[in-house]
């Protein structure tokens, strides 16, 4: 079969393959047709249909089961990866059609700070629903499908998505109380920092001017990880005010003295504008909203 004809040539069936697939993966036409609920000839016939459809033969004999030609094998990534994505496809369909499943992105410092430790609450107020909580902020776009409701650093500036402010950061330097202690008695601490920080604009410029005399144990790429460093002790630190709020909240951590909050900027919320597929989408969205700390700036924040 020539390029040509092959561009211009119809698809061939779903049936055909899936018996095709089955067939290449168990490299049996028995185990295949047992799998499909078909009788082995019914497998072959199928197999048959598609070679010559494609004019290319994708099995030989091999024992009392078959293997791949190149052709074959060329066919099953192709048909593999395409089962797989339509395989998806139906899964999230699924997941659509399921009004107690909710998508939310949020960034991980604010889902693992400040989200978490209010999640049980908002599942109680609203029965039946089941977040599906991501900190993936690449697949935050808004379409009912992927994404019901995102947080995010700045508006996302999307057609048809409702979005609101939701609550204002900042960045605090803490530590674990009795290390804060030591440093109001005079004593010496320890900078841990995130690698981002460094370099940035705004912590760059607060770092070297607050910590610039401390030295310097460990640096970190994620922010969860220095939260974790800092509770263990291990040093003081300058962190998103949402990431530590259960920590500060249960005395865990402690602000240092004569260090003044820095803004960090807002936090926006959003979700599709008008009716969502599920009355628990506008639930979480309002339910997100009223747990939201006061939008009076750093200096309100405990």
């Amino acid at each position: 079969m020539n390029e040509s004809h092959l561009l211009n040539a119809r698809l061939p069936s779903f049936r055909l393959l899936s018996g095709f697939e089955a067939a290449a993966r168990l490299g049996s036409y028995v185990l295949a047709a047992d799998e499909l609920c078909v009788s082995p000839s019914a497998v072959s016939h199928q197999i048959a249909q598609l070679e010559a459809q494609l004019d290319q033969p994708l099995f030989r004999r091999k024992g009392r089961g078959v293997e791949l030609t190149v052709a074959g094998r060329v066919l099953q990534e192709s048909v593999v990866r395409s089962l797989g994505v339509i395989r998806g496809g139906l899964q999230r369909i699924g997941s659509y059609f399921d009004e107690g499943l909710v998508t939310l992105v949020c960034p991980a410092p604010v889902a693992h700070g400040w989200l978490q430790p209010r999640l049980d609450a908002l599942i109680a107020a609203l029965p039946g629903l089941c977040p599906v909580v991501s900190v993936d902020e690449t697949a935050r776009y808004i379409d009912e499908l992927d994404v019901d409701i995102a947080i995010s650093r700045r508006p996302l500036d999307q057609p048809g998505v409702r979005e609101v402010a939701l609550m204002a950061d900042a960045l605090v330097a803490v530590g674990v109380p009795a290390l804060v202690e030591s440093v109001e008695r005079g004593g010496k601490a320890e900078l841990l920092c995130l690698e981002s920080d460094m370099t940035g604009d705004l912590t760059g410029q607060v770092l070297r001017e607050r910590f610039g005399g401390l030295r310097r144990r460990v640096i970190y790429d994620d922010p969860r990880l220095l939260l974790d460093a800092v509770l263990r002790g291990r040093g003081v630190a300058l962190v998103s005010r949402l990431l530590a709020d259960e920590a500060l909240t249960l005395g865990r951590l402690v602000r240092l003295p004569g260090h003044e909050p820095v803004p960090a900027g807002t936090l926006w919320i959003s979700c599709i504008d008008g009716v969502p597929r599920s009355p628990l989408v506008t639930g979480l969205f309002e339910g997100v909203r009223q747990a939201a700390l006061p939008m009076d700036g750093p200096a309100a924040l405990p």
